[in-house]
C-alpha cells in the first residue's frame, strides 16, 4: 500500500485509467474480430468502416500504437480482398 497521499491518489487515477482502457482495447478486438468473421465482402467493408474508425481513434490517443492500427487495417483489408470474388 501506498504511505503518501499522492501515491494513493496515482493508485486510483491508475485504476480508472486501466478500466478505460480495457474496454477500448475490448471494443477494437471486437470490431476485428467481426470483421475477420463476415461471410460476405458487402458486410465485411461495413464492418471495416467502424473496424477503422475505430483503430484510428485508439492510435490518436495512444490506447494503440499507430503502426500497430496501420498494421491491423491493412490485414483486415487484405482479408476482405480475399473475400471478394476474383474479376
Amino acid at each position: 500500500m501506498p504511505i503518501k497521499k499522492s501515491s494513493e491518489k496515482d493508485v486510483r487515477r491508475t485504476a480508472r485509467r486501466r478500466v478505460r482502457n480495457v474496454a477500448v482495447v475490448s471494443r477494437l478486438r471486437s470490431a476485428v474480430k467481426k470483421v475477420r468473421e463476415a461471410k460476405n465482402p458487402e458486410e465485411a467493408r461495413k464492418l471495416y468502416v467502424s473496424a477503422v474508425s475505430l483503430l484510428d481513434k485508439a492510435a490518436a490517443r495512444s490506447y494503440i500504437h499507430a503502426n500497430s492500427a496501420a498494421r491491423s487495417k491493412a490485414r483486415l483489408a487484405l482479408a476482405i480482398a480475399k473475400l471478394s470474388p476474383k474479376g
